[in-house]
């Protein structure tokens, strides 16, 4: 498997992880929400000085990217933020070491405290701090803090094995924010990943691969792409043979040159030869200028015909002399015009058995093309319906300039057990319909897709397929996702973790765990 192979390979996985990753992050967000994490840590931050009956609570955090300690909630901060060194600090002392700490004369000790309070015109007297540890992977994340007990009274250790339960409760909240943070901050990229990846080898061609039966086209593609050889893509209404037709052109050498399609169906018979060989000014009534014709158009790139086998017989006889020979003449002109352009044919209907029934002449036939691509209905490539599925449901959202939240597995279950008539394009068209129905901010109900949809029963089989859907994929993401992350940013660590959204220290856990090396 040579290189680009192997980049293929790759980035085929990718969009099939990223778009995995967005249905799970739909059903976790249904569930509970980034927001409702920071209100229940907001919450703590009121109750507890309540609880241990005492003046102040602060929450601080190890800062993403740089290993710095900072308030994240706190009593009365007001938008200030406390940066507690790891060393003079009771905070800092607490996350180094791991260990809870009561300290009932504080007032009367050195330390970070004394500038906090010099800054604030508060006194700390007393305090009781307990880490707060990953739930997710050894170490501190960060520390809870209690200050000044109301009174005479002291902390005492019944107070320290009460917080210490506390932070083992902070520790799944503020774990759920950063797994949160980090998953939407992954699905966000995932527009921009997968414009990247499939800007490679098939430039600009959007095009979802995770069927086994397309990645045998795709296969077929590679391969007619760098042969100058002219190719029939045969397919149902809307299985998308234009978009193939643009991937052999853009992956061959004449990719730079014109890509000129044609609807064979859309052009009135009389219009045919004008339409395809251009005419003169002066050729006929309403010519009043010279007009290349489609041949010319071509010249160096590639021709699509789209419907071919609806080109009319009268017309036939030209265009194969005009493609056998490659040349032809305007319409009311005596001028030889060269053609060079590679010929890429696509129709719905069999062009064999159009031969067999004399509708489409068999020399032509032969001259058009040397290698056929099939390209299979969407109800025998199911694999390809839920990352279709977002796909078109980001593109909709950017046409339609609006956000809903999500598409239910209920709704991605039902889309893979339907027949899908109208291939690809009716897929497309009952996402734009789902997104215009459901209101801004709210999930896509059910009950919103087109009648066809709702009368069909979901059977075990889209269950199964979805069922198996995330186990082993995060790490795989994961590790792509942060070596592109490493990549993009030169190797530098911390913009790299900022743009993933995660700390320095984390990626430096992850890179590790994962055997990851810049």
């Amino acid at each position: 498997m040579d290189k680009q192979e192997r980049e293929t390979v790759a980035e085929t996985g990718s969009r099939k992880r990223l778009s995995e990753l967005k249905i799970r992050l739909e059903q976790l967000s249904q569930a509970w929400t980034v927001g409702n994490y920071e209100a229940l840590l907001e919450f703590y931050v009121k109750i507890l000085p309540r609880l241990f009956i005492a003046e102040r609570c602060t929450i601080y955090i190890i800062e993403l990217g740089t290993d710095k300690i900072y308030s994240k909630y706190g009593t009365d901060l007001a938008g200030k933020t406390i940066e507690p060194p790891r060393q003079g600090s009771v905070a800092g002392q607490v996350i180094s070491s791991g260990k809870s700490l009561i300290r009932n004369d504080l007032d009367r000790e050195r330390g970070f405290h004394k500038e906090v309070d010099a800054g604030t015109g508060f006194i700390s007297r007393n305090t009781v701090c307990a880490p707060i540890n990953s739930v997710t992977s050894q170490g501190v994340t960060g520390a809870i803090q209690i200050l000044n007990r109301r009174g005479d009274e002291k902390f005492t250790f019944s107070d320290l094995q009460l917080l210490e339960e506390v932070a083992g409760w902070l520790s799944m909240s503020i774990e759920n924010i950063v797994i949160n943070q980090e998953m939407l901050r992954l699905s966000g990229q995932l527009n921009r990943e997968v414009e990247r990846l499939e800007k490679g080898f098939f430039y600009e061609s959007r095009f979802v691969a995770e069927s086994q039966a397309m990645q045998n086209v795709l296969d077929l593609v590679r391969v007619v792409c760098v042969t100058p050889v002219n190719v029939l893509v045969q397919g149902e209404n809307g299985t998308g043979k234009e978009l193939i037709a643009r991937m052999v052109h853009d992956g061959s050498s004449r990719h730079d040159r014109p890509f000129v399609a044609v609807n064979c169906a859309a052009i009135p018979e009389n219009l045919m030869e004008s339409e395809f060989f251009g005419y003169e000014k002066g050729a006929f009534t309403g010519a009043d200028r010279r007009k290349k014709g489609r041949f010319e158009e071509a010249n160096g790139g590639t021709l699509f015909l789209d419907e071919i086998a609806d080109l009319p017989l009268v017309i036939q006889p030209k265009f194969l002399r005009a493609i056998q020979e490659k040349e032809g003449c305007r319409l009311g002109g005596s001028e030889l015009i060269k053609y060079d352009f590679r010929i890429v044919s696509a129709s719905n209907k069999n062009l064999k058995e159009q031969v067999g029934a004399g509708g489409f002449r068999e020399d032509l036939y032969f001259r058009l093309f040397s290698v056929e691509i099939m390209v299979p209905p969407l109800r025998d490539r199911r694999a390809d319906i839920a990352p279709l599925t977002m796909a078109f449901l980001e593109e909709t959202e950017k046409r339609f300039a609006k956000k809903v939240a999500g598409i239910s597995s209920e709704i991605l279950n039902r889309f893979v057990e339907y027949s899908w008539p109208g291939n690809v394009r009716q897929l497309q068209r009952e996402v734009e319909r789902l997104v215009a129905l459901t209101p801004a901010g709210e999930y896509v109900q059910l009950e919103k897709c087109s009648p066809d949809l709702l009368l069909q029963d979901a059977s075990p089989l889209a269950q199964v397929i979805f069922e198996g859907l995330m186990p082993g994929q995060i790490k795989s993401l994961e590790i792509q996702l942060i070596k592109s992350a490493l990549e993009q940013n030169s190797g530098n660590r911390m913009r790299a973790a900022r743009q993933l959204g995660i700390t320095r220290q984390g990626l430096h856990k992850k890179m590790k765990r994962y055997g990851i090396e810049v």
